[in-house]
């Protein structure tokens, strides 16, 4: 009989066993990572003492953008906020239900007030390249948060949501102009029958190229891809869905960005001008 092989194994989960890549360098990091979903139902059990501190030691020591560190985070324990923000997500409840919830902020106002007590104009606030710098500092030191948090046996689901009314959400939490929640972020220990399967991505060469872009194989793997999917959704999730039906939903309507639409508008009015 065949020796397990933890690699191939992990690689089959993510990818199906029809489309496993090959297995290079490998650590309990790699296995990690390769493991992560998203949870959506998490038991109220507290976290060990200075979890946060060590998700945030984490979260910082991603890096950043030129050392601007242009993010900030904000912990949510307040129930009716919680409540609020779960309302603003489309009713997710493990908003409220999951022990920490973080609000990860797009953040130029501390550098802004830093330009203002040393007598200097920072000309280049004012420019879209700048909220996208604060926007992927942001992303960059969550990851840094989830896989910490992972790696300690807690779970995470990221939501987006926050940004159906950020102007809202600014306003609960008090943020100063130029700064915005991008997305919020439950950490917590998953309740029984939450912590569904590893979900398949799309195989390796449908998103990874060699020195030029190439879309010539596309139809093919994505027909492959959209029947493990949907053999993933019907075994797994409440209905039975391919990739390509999730993502015409998902984009095919100016509904379907619930209020996001907007959100130029909202960021303007949130002291980015995005010039």
């Amino acid at each position: 009989m065949q020796k397990h092989d933890p690699k191939a194994a992990a690689l089959a989960a993510r990818y199906g066993a029809d489309a496993v890549p090959a297995a290079g360098p490998w650590n309990d990091v790699v296995a990690s990572l390769l493991t992560h979903r998203s949870v959506r139902g998490y038991k109220p059990d507290p976290l060990p003492q200075g979890t946060l501190e060590t998700l945030i030691a984490a979260a910082q020591s991603a890096a950043t953008s030129s050392n601007l560190q242009t993010w900030s985070v904000v912990a949510v324990d307040d129930p009716a906020m919680r409540a609020e923000m779960a309302t603003i997500a489309n009713n997710q409840k493990h908003i409220v239900e999951c022990p920490l919830f973080l609000c990860f902020v797009a953040d130029v106002s501390r550098n802004e007030r830093m330009g203002l007590a040393e007598g200097v104009k920072l000309e280049g606030l004012p420019y879209l390249e700048t909220f996208l710098v604060a926007a992927i500092d942001a992303a960059l030191a969550a990851q840094n948060a989830v896989v910490a948090a992972e790696s300690l046996g807690l779970s995470t689901v990221y939501i987006g949501a926050m940004r159906n009314n950020v102007t809202r959400v600014a306003e609960m939490l008090a943020l100063p102009p130029g700064a915005v929640v991008v997305f919020g972020l439950c950490v917590g220990y998953p309740k029984p029958g939450a912590e569904s399967s590893v979900k398949p991505r799309l195989p390796q060469p449908g998103i990874l190229y060699r020195n030029r872009y190439d879309t010539s194989a596309e139809s093919a793997i994505r027909a492959k891809y959209d029947a493990a999917l949907a053999e993933y959704s019907k075994t797994h999730e409440m209905t039975q869905y391919s990739w390509t039906e999730r993502v015409l939903n998902r984009l095919g309507t100016v509904k379907a960005l619930s209020g996001r639409d907007k959100l130029k508008a909202a960021l303007q009015a949130l002291g980015f001008p995005l010039n």
